[in-house]
């Protein structure tokens, strides 16, 4: 298939399950457009048992997608710098010890408990899956995803507080997670041997310090460009530029973490700009075609998403090895949250359940799939590619349905009680009045 085929026909099938979702299904985009587009895919399945030749087709069109590059060198980046240019920097700052941790304590602690445990489990079922590919798995489910966990966190009505924590968290965790997955993956299929401590040293210090200063630099020079300029085409083009640009600058010419430096520019460009000369309709019609963007890219993700389960294979093994490390990638994430929230708490009071609301909040999305594609191939890659799946499918479609409710329950909870006589009626707070709890 050429490109233009594959754009056209990816294009209309989102706006296809868009359209369905909207109308019928009703679901928060990133749920509905996910599942739509998996029964598409089962669909498919079914034909091709019937003598259809529609295997063929998605699995051409696939191809022509090319999942990996396209996610992790194309959307990725315009996904990022659209996240945090909307994000409130001024809030986001007052959590940034707990984000800090988080996005780098947090990863590491999870990779390594995702990883040997699963390396158990496989070992119980009798899986041949040697250890070191078990913490590449741990280090590509670690991250949340910030494209996931935005969707779900804007259905949920969460309060700003445990919004700025898990949002903040997932737009700088996949930098960290992208370092780790390329150490582990260099040392388990023997490309990078020679790696030593000090190396890996300077490759973590490269990629993630270096992604933040390059962001920093980017985001402040394009911010002060923007600044001089009252016109919504040539800053919507500026800002493109930022994107496109700077982020295959980072990775093909820096060497740093191109999620990393979208990241920083976003937050840069987004923090400065609302400090800045440009007009208020200039402003908000750049918010509006950033909006826009970011809704079309992420629909396209979660159709991407459904209708990889084409490609997946399994067997009873590695059903059970799915169940399991769904189980084990939950526990991994509660412990890696529970950590540094407890050191942190020494300093500053956090609710009760928000170890708990940010363990379910932790979904995993387009990220850890794009990073499992990459995968050598062989027996191993689709082990992990269909683990990785059933995960992804899990957090997208359990947690984000049931994070609205949890937030609500345990807010509800929290709330505090006053005795009344009888008829007398007492003022609730609101949910966002809850903020300051936590």
């Amino acid at each position: 298939m050429s490109a233009q085929e594959v754009m056209g026909i990816l294009i209309s099938l989102t706006a296809i399950s868009s359209y369905i979702n909207y109308r019928f299904v009703k679901l928060p985009k990133s749920i509905g457009l996910t599942l739509i587009t998996l029964l598409m895919s089962l669909l498919i399945a079914f034909g091709s048992q019937l003598g259809l030749d529609v295997d063929n087709f998605a699995q051409n069109l696939l191809d022509g997608v090319g999942f990996t590059d396209t996610f992790l060198h194309g959307m990725l980046g315009f996904l990022l710098f659209a996240g945090s240019l909307h994000l409130n920097t001024m809030e986001l700052a007052k959590h940034k010890t707990i984000v800090a941790l988080l996005a780098t304590v947090s990863v590491v602690l999870s990779t390594f408990i995702i990883g040997l445990c699963t390396y158990g489990l496989t070992q119980f079922l009798n899986i041949p899956i040697p250890l070191e590919y078990c913490l590449v798995f741990g280090a590509l489910i670690s991250p949340t995803d910030a494209i996931a966990v935005l969707g779900v966190l804007k259905t949920a009505n969460a309060p700003k507080s445990l919004e700025m924590k898990i949002a903040g968290e997932a737009l700088f965790n996949d930098g960290m997670s992208i370092v780790l997955f390329v150490i582990l993956l260099g040392l388990a299929t023997g490309t990078q041997e020679t790696w030593t401590v000090q190396k890996v040293t300077l490759f973590f210090l490269q990629q993630c310090v270096g992604g933040v200063l390059l962001g920093l630099v980017m985001g402040w020079l394009a911010a002060r460009l923007l600044r001089t300029v009252d016109n919504y085409e040539v800053a919507t083009i500026l800002t493109l530029a930022v994107v496109a640009g700077g982020y295959t600058f980072s990775h093909s010419i820096a060497h740093v973490s191109g999620a990393i430096c979208m990241t920083v520019s976003g937050l840069m460009v987004g923090g400065m700009l609302r400090n800045g000369k440009m007009s208020k309709d200039t402003l908000n019609r750049l918010d509006t075609f950033w909006e826009l963007l970011d809704e079309l890219l992420n629909a396209i993700l979660f159709v991407l998403i459904g209708l990889e389960f084409i490609c997946l294979t399994f067997t009873i093994d590695t059903t059970l090895a799915a169940i399991g490390a769904i189980v084990v990638t939950i526990a991994a994430r509660w412990i890696s949250v529970a950590v540094p929230v407890g050191c942190v708490s020494i300093f500053r009071k956090f609710s009760s359940n928000v170890v708990l609301m940010m363990t379910w909040g932790g979904v995993r999305g387009g990220i850890s799939i794009a990073l499992a594609l990459t995968v050598p191939s062989g027996p191993v890659r689709d082990f992990v590619v269909a683990i990785t799946y059933a995960v992804v499918l899990f957090s997208i479609t359990v947690q984000g349905l049931t994070m609205a409710g949890l937030v609500r329950k345990l807010i509800g909870r929290e709330l505090p009680q006053k005795l009344t006589e009888p008829g007398e009626i007492v003022h609730r707070p609101k949910s966002n009045d809850w903020v300051n709890a936590l």
